[in-house]
């Protein structure tokens, strides 16, 4: 197996980590009492130092490009944080991930790369099993925050595409100024509210440095690894274990269609990824 294989299947791990790790934000998001803006502000402050420790003075680079992706991730976060407060958890993550559609389209026509047959029924897939899966949730939720939570998933994909034409070391400050703006953004809001108890400070802590945080610098790596329609089609875990969380938190079992609905996009990005593995290796 040569060097790229391997490079490729760590991205794939990364990935895979990132949308297991980001699957638990829903969950923290609906148990704080505090409003979206000052969940934001503290996740990001955090977020933000986890990657000054991580990555010092390259956390802090600045150029045309480094802005744009940061203003997709900026946008993507305040715009998710909002949708889940207003709508249902479920319903906000499955409009966020209507993101690979638009990376589909979008991709070939940014890098001038083929598009893929396996792309196109894969997406097919996940989109046929997520409708099953979260099509008992839909009742719920207003219409501004599933409106929110549809300009969420398009945030995604401008994340997603942005952030692969960058360097290493612009994807790493974009994601630091993203949550920089973040920050200043919810000043107001962060001052106005009442000190967090030692447990929400807990929740806080974890939805920064780890939900958010690592979270990001795990996707960060993966996706300098992999293609970025192949990332937001593996970050499609993170919907799927979502509602699984909120099972083992409440007791709330999904229903037999969620869990087929849920079978069908995991088994459909299974089959993806060891068709591309093939491949590889055939070269």
């Amino acid at each position: 197996m040569n060097t790229d294989t391997h490079s490729h299947q760590r991205g794939i791990l990364a990935v895979v980590a990132a949308a297991v790790i980001w699957s638990t934000g829903g969950l923290f998001i609906k148990l704080l009492p505090f409003d979206a803006s000052v969940i934001l502000f503290y996740r990001s402050v955090c977020a933000a130092l986890l990657f000054v420790l991580v990555y010092r003075a390259d956390a802090l680079r600045w150029n045309k490009r480094v802005a744009i992706a940061a203003f997709f991730y900026m946008t993507l976060l305040v715009l998710f944080v909002h949708a889940t407060k207003l709508t249902t958890a479920a319903n906000a993550i499955f409009l966020q991930y209507s993101a690979p559609i638009y990376v589909l389209i979008a991709e070939p026509l940014w890098f001038k790369t083929r598009l893929e047959r396996a792309n196109v029924l894969t997406i097919v897939a996940c989109l046929v099993g997520m409708v099953l899966f979260f099509s008992d949730a839909w009742q719920g939720g207003s219409w501004l925050g599933n409106g929110l939570a549809v300009l969420s998933g398009i945030m995604l994909a401008g994340l997603l595409l942005a952030q692969r034409a960058n360097s290493a070391a612009e994807q790493q400050s974009a994601i630091f100024w993203g949550n920089a703006a973040i920050a200043f953004v919810n000043l107001s809001a962060f001052l106005a509210s009442p000190t967090p108890t030692s447990g929400q400070a807990i929740m806080l802590g974890y939805l920064g440095f780890v939900q958010i945080g690592l979270g990001y610098l795990l996707f960060t790596y993966g996706l300098r690894r992999t293609l970025a329609i192949e990332s937001a089609l593996l970050a499609m875990i993170e919907p799927i274990l979502l509602p699984i969380w909120v099972w083992i938190g409440y007791g709330e079992k999904p229903s037999q269609q969620s869990l087929i609905g849920g079978a069908i996009i995991v088994l459909a990005l299974a089959i993806r990824s060891v068709w591309v593995e093939i491949k590889n290796k055939k070269k």
